[in-house]
This record gives structure tokens, C-alpha cells and sequence, in this order.
């Protein structure tokens, strides 16, 4: 599984928030999205790599703009004693 963490511009409120989450199910098969419009941040967990170029592909005309990207493999945490 893969965390991809983007800083976007453009996010100002909770609609907004929901957009990026709404246009990011849409497009990709992924497990979870969540939006913060104060951090400007959004971070996706996917079971296949998204790339930066497939991201802005479809942001392009959005409005948003991808500012950064991040992308690393992501575990689980456990919870054994």
C-alpha cells in the first residue's frame, strides 16, 4: 500500500475539502482521502502508485494546483504487545 501526501493551493474551506476528496475517488481506485483546507494538505492511501503526473492530469482544470508530492510505501500499524 502507498501514502501519497500532496500540498495543494486553492483549498480554503470544507466544500473545498470535500471537492479534492470527491475529484480523487472519481478518478482513482484508492482506499482513503482526507483533506485538510488549514494545512493545505491531502493524503491518499492506494493500493497501486499514483503518480505525480496522473495527479495533475486531472487536477489540471480544477482550479487546484499541486504544489508538492510525496509518495511512500505504507504498513499498518500493528498493535501487538
Amino acid at each position: 500500500m502507498y501514502k501519497i501526501t500532496l500540498t495543494i493551493d486553492g483549498m480554503k474551506c470544507g466544500m473545498c475539502e470535500s471537492h479534492i476528496n470527491d475529484i480523487i475517488r472519481k478518478h482513482f481506485n484508492i482506499k482513503k482521502v482526507t483533506s485538510n483546507h488549514r494545512k493545505s494538505k491531502t493524503i491518499i492511501l492506494s493500493e497501486n502508485l499514483i503518480t505525480l503526473k496522473e495527479l495533475l492530469d486531472v487536477f489540471d482544470s480544477t482550479g487546484y494546483k499541486i504544489l508538492s508530492y510525496n509518495d511512500e510505501v505504507y504498513q499498518k500499524k500493528s498493535w501487538l504487545f
